[in-house]
Order: structure tokens, then C-alpha cells, then sequence
């Protein structure tokens, strides 16, 4: 085969590749609001979520529920009165897969009881895949940069049940490192997802 044949298949072919992922990534694109069912050891959390508040963390945690990637997940961190906090993959492979941050949103939204919000380290552009439900008011989180996405609006009393017990207690390293091979040996009174699904 002539070169020049060989090189006008490999344009094709990248030109459908390309075509393939565009036409995936408008697949993904999330609508304008969504709400996200959790479906707890503690009973349904329904969360609504606006892009407009949060565009990149809205999108994010749209792949990852779409992905299934919270069934099964701890919820590792519970501080009465400040936060319910999650995002650890029940399987650490399926972590360290979705460990890529995310840019930041700018705040537009206060962190008031039952807002949603993603996690980040004291550094910019730092999110990933763990989130938090404010328990109180927050407010003191707009500030630092903490956009949340939406809200729940229905089932804080399942929120507000969420066992607390182990409060900081496990090691998000850890967790990382093993998932809930880690959680349910060391922490078996953690309440968990038991799946997360776009509500139709």
C-alpha cells in the first residue's frame, strides 16, 4: 500500500475517533438540573443538583453516578453538626481511576444546611470525586471556596442518621490504599450507599 493511502486511512480513522468522542462527550453533557437518588443504609436521600451554581462539580458528579461509581461507598467522615462526608470508591482500584481533579467554581451558592458540595485540599483546582452534606450553616466555607452543587431535598432525617460514631477517625489514605476492605474491618458501623442513580 502507498504511503500516501496509508496516511489518508489514519486521518479517517482519527477524524471518526474524534467524531466518536464528541459525540459521546455531548452524551454525557448533564441537562441544567438533575436529581440524584441515594439510596442509603439509612434510608433514600434525594439530591438536586444545578450546573449553574457549579458547572465543572456538576458535571463530575454526574460521570461518576452515571459510572456507578458511588455503590457500596462509605460514608467515612461524619462530624454532627458541621458534615456527612463521601466519595471514597468501595473498590480502591475504582478510586485511583477516577482520582483526577477537576477545575474550580466559583462560589454561588452558601454552604447552608443540606447543600452539596465537593471536597478539596488547601490548594487550587483540587477536587475529585468526594463530596459533603452540610449539616448546619456553613457559611463560613463560601469563603475558602467551597461551591456546592445543589441540595438535598428530601431525606436530611436519613442524612441526619448517618452513624457518627467514628467522627475523623478513618484514614483517608487508607481508604484510598484499600477501599472498604480498610472501612468494614476497622469501621463496621459506617452507613453507606447502597447505589446512586440519575432520577428520570
Amino acid at each position: 500500500m502507498k504511503f500516501s493511502a496509508i496516511v489518508a486511512l489514519l486521518t479517517l480513522a482519527l477524524a471518526g475517533c474524534a467524531g466518536a468522542a464528541k459525540e459521546a462527550s455531548s452524551q454525557a453533557a448533564p441537562p441544567g438540573t438533575y436529581r440524584v437518588l441515594l439510596d442509603t443504609s439509612k434510608g433514600p436521600v434525594v439530591i438536586e443538583v444545578d450546573r449553574s451554581l457549579a458547572p465543572h462539580g456538576a458535571q463530575r458528579f454526574y460521570e461518576l453516578v452515571k459510572a456507578k461509581y458511588f455503590d457500596g461507598a462509605r460514608f467515612y467522615r461524619v462530624v454532627p453538626g458541621f458534615v456527612v462526608q463521601w466519595g471514597a470508591a468501595a473498590d480502591a482500584a475504582v478510586t485511583k481511576k477516577w482520582d483526577v481533579t477537576i477545575p474550580d467554581d466559583p462560589v454561588k451558592a452558601s454552604n447552608t444546611r443540606g447543600t452539596v458540595t465537593f471536597a478539596a485540599a488547601q490548594e487550587p483546582n483540587s477536587r475529585t470525586t468526594h463530596l459533603f452534606i452540610n449539616l448546619g450553616d456553613d457559611a463560613r466555607l463560601d469563603a475558602m471556596g467551597f461551591a456546592p452543587i445543589g441540595r438535598v431535598t428530601s431525606g436530611m432525617r436519613a442524612v441526619d442518621g448517618i452513624y457518627s460514631g467514628y467522627g475523623e477517625e478513618p484514614d483517608q489514605t487508607l481508604i484510598a490504599a484499600q477501599g472498604n476492605a480498610y472501612l468494614e474491618k476497622a469501621f463496621p458501623r459506617l452507613d453507606y450507599i447502597k447505589s446512586a442513580r440519575i432520577e428520570p
